[in-house]
């Protein structure tokens, strides 16, 4: 990561932050901003607002936006934030990366169209070229893949032609696959700041000048991940940030945002936290039981 417009990128751990919502529905401000306090609190390097972890394509646009500005407004600096804007459509991908852009944010995560199935490769350039022509030259995107999940993805031929392309504004990519080979891949795209999805990848990622990962795991486990990296920093050793603490293998099997949520109320005592927006729902008491166990052993 050589370049200016990378460089800019919040390093270390990034926090992909859930959203919390009252018993209407409703996204509760204060809930959100203490938390994405607590993750700073703990160490993260910064903040991803409205990523899947945070249930953002259950979101509205204005939703969004006023999330983001609740942060802002407690004096969160944006430059730490690097917010979902990723839509199924372009209009509305458009007004999310501007108003984020606007506000100072380090970079808007972009997921690709991902309604229509297999689109091809000079489709999914001109969706993003469109959106940088929109955006304008301050626009600086770091690409979401998420194929396993979004039923589309940013294929490796694809990443390397708009960073070739568009050095100053492609400056990143998220890769959530989790396959080792595919992330350790994108290192070899000129100058574009790869963020793993999980903290398994932190010790590849770090070895190779990457800024860190983006991991949901940081919501209810970020200590121990910020002091890999700090351990990694220091002596070269300790960037394994794999599972020493059991939670993700803990979660295997049940939904992971549900559990999450669940696991912050539990150490908040909100109840609000276990709120989720259908189609998801909230753990039933039954398997957070067995969450518990698997948690304490």
């Amino acid at each position: 990561m050589t370049d200016t417009a990378s460089a800019v990128l919040p390093r270390g751990l990034l926090a992909p932050i859930l959203t919390p919502f009252d018993d209407d529905g409703a996204v509760v401000h204060d809930l959100y901003v203490d938390h994405a306090r607590r993750m700073l609190d703990q160490g993260c390097g910064g903040l991803v607002p409205f990523g899947t972890t945070g249930e953002a394509l259950s979101l509205s646009v204005d939703e969004r936006m006023a999330g983001l500005e609740a942060l802002i407004a407690d004096g969160i600096d944006p430059a730490l934030m690097i917010p979902g804007t990723g839509v199924a459509n372009l209009h509305e991908t458009v007004a999310l990366s501007a108003h984020a852009l606007d506000r100072g944010c380090a970079a808007v995560m972009v997921l690709p169209p991902f309604y229509y199935p297999d689109p091809g490769d000079d489709g999914l350039v001109a969706y993003a070229e469109r959106l940088l022509g929109a955006v304008g030259d301050w626009a600086r995107i770091v690409l979401y893949h998420i194929p396993a999940v979004a039923g589309v993805g940013w294929p490796l031929a694809v990443v390397a032609r708009l960073r070739a392309e568009h050095p100053d504004r492609i400056v990143g990519i998220k890769d959530s696959t989790g396959v080792r080979a595919d992330t350790l891949a994108l290192f070899d795209v000129p100058g574009l700041a790869v963020y793993p999805g999980t903290e398994a990848l932190l010790a590849d990622a770090l070895d190779r000048g990457g800024p860190g990962c983006i991991s949901a795991m940081a919501n209810v486990d970020a200590p121990r991940i910020v002091e890999a990296i700090r351990r990694h920093a220091d002596d070269g050793d300790g960037g394994d940030g794999g599972d020493a603490s059991g939670i993700r293998e803990a979660l295997r099997g049940l939904d992971t945002i549900a559990a999450l949520k669940h696991m912050v109320a539990e150490r908040t005592g909100d109840a609000r936290w276990r709120n989720v927006r259908p189609p998801l729902e909230p753990l039933s008491a039954d398997v957070a039981d067995l969450l518990a166990t698997r948690i304490t052993g």
